[in-house]
């Protein structure tokens, strides 16, 4: 019963060619990212010589956890972790706009993909840098257009986070 279904997906993403001819599996594969964060800095456009221009900015999103055996009181200290993602916008229309209107401190929802590579530095070291590549993108700046409290800003966030599901 249950079987049947999975299956089905199955078959759904991967594709086999007869095992008499050969042996090759084309498969569908997943690099999406989601990150709801404050931007760190202005964006920046650059551009190298021959290649479109780019706008790249810092996003930071940070993790909460309650350390300590009594989770349901809420006692123990809060831990916080923030994390730091390059994000680069190469789409040309997103990429003005996000050139234009975010800003240093705009909450930002960002979707795209991962994308890790390589470069050289100033002083011919080899460097390996990963970088969020934009693909849509949200401005949350709520509290500028509007006084609401940390707990409606709370309740935007997860609206906004199932209406994209």
């Amino acid at each position: 019963m249950f079987r049947r279904p999975v299956l089905q997906v199955f078959h759904q993403f991967v594709r086999h060619e007869s095992e008499v001819t050969s042996s090759l599996v084309l498969e569908r594969s997943l690099n999406r990212v989601q990150l709801l964060g404050r931007v760190g800095q202005d964006p920046v456009m650059r551009q190298v010589e021959g290649k479109n221009p780019v706008t790249i900015f810092s996003l930071a999103t940070n993790e909460m956890w309650r350390s300590g055996d009594s989770e349901v009181h809420q006692m123990g200290d809060v831990s916080q972790k923030t994390t730091w993602h390059r994000i680069s916008v190469f789409r040309p229309g997103l990429r003005d706009v996000a050139y234009q209107y975010v800003k240093k401190g705009s909450r930002v929802y960002v979707e795209g993909k991962v994308d890790y590579g390589e470069y050289m530095d100033k002083n011919n070291v080899r460097r390996q840098a990963t970088t969020i590549i934009a693909e849509k993108m949200d401005t949350q700046s709520l509290k500028k257009i509007k006084k609401i409290s940390p707990r409606e800003e709370f309740q935007n966030s997860i609206h906004l986070w199932t209406s994209l599901s």
